[in-house]
C-alpha cells in the first residue's frame, strides 16, 4: 500500500512557484517588479540583527527566493543556509552571489524536508513573505520550530487580512501603483497576528514580538510601526532546554 504524501512533498502550490519564477530575472532590479522587497529588506534585516547577534550565527532563510535578505545576513556575518523550491530563483541567487562575492549556501529543499534531515541546526530563522503563498502555513512554523536549537527565535512577515491589507496590499500596490505584479496576493491567503499566534504555539514556541511594518511609496524605504493592520513582523523564540516556559 502506498503512503500518503508527507508535507515535505506537497506543501507547495506551483502555480506560486510559477509566478515567482517568472520574475526571477529581475528580482535584483531595485526599480523592479520587486522593488518594494529592497525597501523592506533593510527594515526586516534590522529587526532581526536588534534580537540576534548574527556575526557567527547559524541562519536559515525559508523562501529566500533571489536572495536580497540572505546576502544581507550573510553580510551582517551570518552562516546563511537559504531555500527556496523556485528553480529560476535559485538559479538568479546562485548567479548574484559569484557577482557579490557573498558566500549564501542556496538549496533546494522544502523547509519540511531540511526538518527531517537537520533539526535543531540554527540559531535563527526567517521566514519572510512567504506564509500567505503556502497551502499549510502551520506546517511551515512546525518545522521552524523543529530546526531551531533550543533558544533560537524565528522571525515571520506577511500580510494581516484586513480590509486596509486589501486596499493598499493589492487594490493600491498591484492595480492603482503597480509596484507589484498583479495576482501577487490572495487576500483570503492573508493570516490574522492571532492566527499566526496559534500555529505558534501548537509549535512550542514563544510569540515575542509583533511590530508592524510600514511600507512608505513616496520614499522608496519602509519602516516598524504599532500599527500591524497591513504588513507586520512577529518574532518567536524556541525554549530553553528543559525549560518549558
Amino acid at each position: 500500500m502506498s503512503q500518503a504524501p508527507s508535507p515535505a512533498d506537497t506543501n507547495f502550490s506551483q502555480a506560486e512557484l510559477d509566478k515567482f519564477n517568472e520574475l526571477a530575472h529581475r528580482w535584483w532590479d531595485p526599480e523592479g517588479p520587486q522593488k518594494a522587497l529592497h525597501a523592506l529588506n533593510p527594515a526586516r534585516l534590522g529587526y532581526i540583527a536588534e534580537r540576534v547577534p548574527l556575526a557567527g550565527a547559524a541562519v536559515l532563510d525559508v523562501g529566500c527566493g533571489g536572495g536580497l535578505l540572505s546576502e544581507a545576513l550573510a553580510a551582517a556575518g551570518a552562516r546563511v543556509t537559504a531555500i527556496d523550491l523556485a528553480p529560476d530563483l535559485l538559479k538568479i541567487a546562485k548567479l548574484h552571489r559569484l557577482e557579490s562575492g557573498v558566500q549564501v549556501d542556496y538549496r533546494a529543499s522544502s523547509v519540511e524536508a531540511l526538518a527531517a534531515a537537520q533539526p535543531g541546526s540554527f540559531d535563527a530563522i526567517a521566514c519572510m513573505e512567504m506564509l500567505e503563498h503556502v497551502p499549510d502555513p502551520a506546517s511551515v512554523l512546525a518545522a521552524c520550530a523543529t530546526l531551531l536549537k533550543p533558544g533560537g527565535r524565528l522571525f515571520v512577515s506577511t500580510l494581516n487580512r484586513t480590509p486596509a491589507a486589501f486596499a493598499l496590499a493589492i487594490v493600491g500596490a498591484e492595480y492603482l501603483a503597480r509596484l507589484l505584479p498583479r495576482g501577487t496576493h490572495r487576500y483570503r491567503d492573508f493570516i490574522r497576528p492571532s492566527e499566526l499566534a496559534a500555529w505558534l504555539r501548537a509549535a512550542g514556541l514563544l510569540l515575542e514580538d509583533v511590530s508592524g511594518l510600514a511600507y512608505l511609496p513616496w520614499r522608496n524605504a519602509a519602516r516598524l510601526t504599532a500599527r500591524t493592520d497591513v504588513n507586520y513582523l512577529a518574532c518567536a523564540r524556541k525554549p530553553d532546554a528543559g525549560h518549558g516556559e
